[in-house]
């Protein structure tokens, strides 16, 4: 009797693990592919002055569980250290600081390894960069000597790694990312209503045939079948009546949707209990949104456009699949159809038969693009099904960072480039003060570029604002640039008054957003900046550039 009772005790549901439980919050963000991304990162940290932003971001990264991280410091804590950095204890008194903070961080997650530099004077950055493992991305805090900065940089160039440059003084703050080339984002996670893609305008025959058949006799339906038809099959219903009347074509203009979305409305039943149809509401809500036509968004045009200077065969998988997807638009006219279908009133045994439709001609436009992409890459490349259904899903939403732009637009980094940002900035201050709207941050990001320029905790007012000043190409005597050398002048101030010291609450502040954009950059996920964010801590106010 004993065993039959075991035989008959169903089994034990298996729980979350124990890294699903520790990293659930974050996992809901960006899954588990995400976190194995996150979980194979390899972070250096170049820390110097104050040193507290750089921890503050690192402490950001290590808390959700990268691979590995290296702090690379080459001074030893003295007492101020004391007042800004909460990761240093009396105990580390003129130890090195690297090797204290890497050991107190790494006891925020034990799962995380550890390590520092210098262990011994000939320990140099140099060094450190040829024997370590490759680095995900490589993040720098100011000031920071021309020597390691270069090494950094050709590291970067050579290794196609991230760089991070971040600035903290008193009460400002900026960093900036710097990509290794054209970087590319699939999984944008737009909003999830954004990707609905009913494709009314242009229905494939199955839908058709399933819209029809649940409408041919639409007004014999009793009043439960009637308040029960999910809104596509009512919208594709009457866009067919509308054609009749209107010589074939679509409701295109405004007006025209109006009435069309009118039409809707006055099909609904209202001689029944509820005196009207929730589904026919949803209907009229919906023709705004869903009756037009197919149309190339304006990220995913700047991908087909896109010209790439390596042959087809060595360009990342990416590159393939978007080729492919372009040639799917060309021959069909629309992209791969996403495949979901938003919630709606409807029988549960018809919703999930019109989910279905949905979801097989998705798998069908994937597999197509599969196939060509395939092609594509020829016999020795291997495509992933899994890359491409990504794509094809998101494909509207696909967004580039950091691209080169053509025609006036000046180089990234040059100094050029800074005058065009300085003169739009200048021109929108004068439009902003008219509407009591804020002004620009750009002077912000200009004294502290010269604040570092000037390499000297003691610089005063005048030495920042000439530094800054020596950043642009032309003179700012011009009237053009209107009251600029005042603004330069208030934030140089407030900087001189600091000498380089960091406020731990902006530092804090300041880490917390970069270690936001490097999980972007590890995981491929969500849209980073591009490629500049200032603070301003005492108005409490961000702005981002592209400089």
């Amino acid at each position: 009797m004993t065993e039959i009772v075991m035989d008959q005790t169903p089994p034990i549901l298996q729980g979350p693990s124990e890294k699903e439980r520790k990293y659930d919050r974050q996992l809901r963000l960006w899954a588990a592919s995400g976190q194995a991304a996150l979980e194979s990162a390899n972070i250096l940290l170049v820390n110097s002055g104050a040193g507290t932003v750089g921890v503050e971001t690192l402490k950001n990264l290590i808390l959700p569980g990268i691979g590995r991280f290296v702090i690379h410091d080459n001074a030893l804590v003295d007492e101020a250290d004391f007042g800004v950095n909460f990761f240093l204890d009396d105990s580390c008194y003129g130890k090195p600081r690297a090797q204290c903070l890497a050991s107190l961080l790494g006891e925020l997650n034990p799962e995380v390894e550890g390590d520092w530099s210098p262990k011994t004077k000939d320990d140099s950055l140099g060094s450190l960069l040829k024997k370590s493992p490759l680095f995900t991305a490589i993040m720098y805090t100011y000031p920071i000597n021309h020597v390691e900065l270069e090494s950094l940089e050709q590291y970067s160039k050579e290794h196609k790694t991230p760089l991070i440059a971040i600035h903290s003084t008193g009460f400002y703050s900026y960093f900036t990312v710097r990509l290794p080339g054209t970087f590319p984002i699939v999984d944008t996670h737009p909003d999830e209503t954004a990707t609905t893609d009913l494709r009314l305008l242009s229905p494939w025959p199955e839908l058709v045939e399933f819209a029809k058949s649940m409408t041919k006799d639409i007004d014999g339906l009793d009043n439960f079948e009637h308040g029960h038809l999910p809104f596509v099959v009512i919208l594709l219903y009457y866009l067919d009546q509308w054609k009749a009347t209107h010589n074939g074509a679509y409701p295109s203009k405004y007006k025209e949707k109006t009435e069309f979305r009118q039409l809707v409305r006055d099909a609904a039943r209202t001689d029944n209990p509820e005196g009207g149809e929730e589904n026919f509401d949803e209907a009229a809500a919906a023709v705004l949104k869903t009756v037009t036509p197919s149309s190339l968004p304006s990220g995913l045009k700047e991908v087909f456009e896109f010209e790439h200077e390596d042959p087809i065969q060595e360009r990342p998988m990416f590159w393939i699949i978007a080729d492919a997807v372009k040639m799917f638009y060309t021959e069909h006219g629309s992209l791969p159809l996403p495949g979901n279908v938003p919630d709606m009133k409807a029988q549960s045994k018809v919703y999930v038969q019109l989910q279905n439709i949905y979801k097989t001609k998705a798998r069908k436009d994937a597999a197509e693009v599969l196939q060509t992409a395939q092609a594509i890459a020829g016999a020795g490349r291997e495509v992933d099904p899994a890359e491409v259904d990504l794509f094809c899903k998101n494909a509207a939403f696909v967004k580039l960072i950091n691209v080169e732009g053509g025609g006036d637009t000046a180089p990234i980094g040059s100094k050029e480039r800074l005058q065009q940002v300085l003169r739009t900035e200048m021109a929108n201050d004068q439009m902003a003060e008219m509407t009591l709207q804020p002004m620009s941050l750009f002077p912000v990001y200009l004294a502290l570029r010269g604040l570092a320029n000037c390499g000297n905790a003691s610089a005063d007012k005048m030495q920042i604002v000439e530094a800054a000043k020596s950043l642009l190409s032309d003179d700012l005597s011009n009237e053009e640039y209107g009251d600029l050398n005042e603004k330069l002048g208030n934030v140089a101030e407030d900087l001189a008054r600091a000498e380089y010291g960091e406020l731990h609450n902006i530092s804090a502040l300041t880490g917390g957003m970069v270690a936001q954009e490097i999980i972007k950059i590890i995981t491929k996920q969500y849209i980073p900046i591009d490629n500049t964010c200032v603070f301003d801590g005492i108005k409490s106010r961000t702005q981002v550039f592209r400089v």
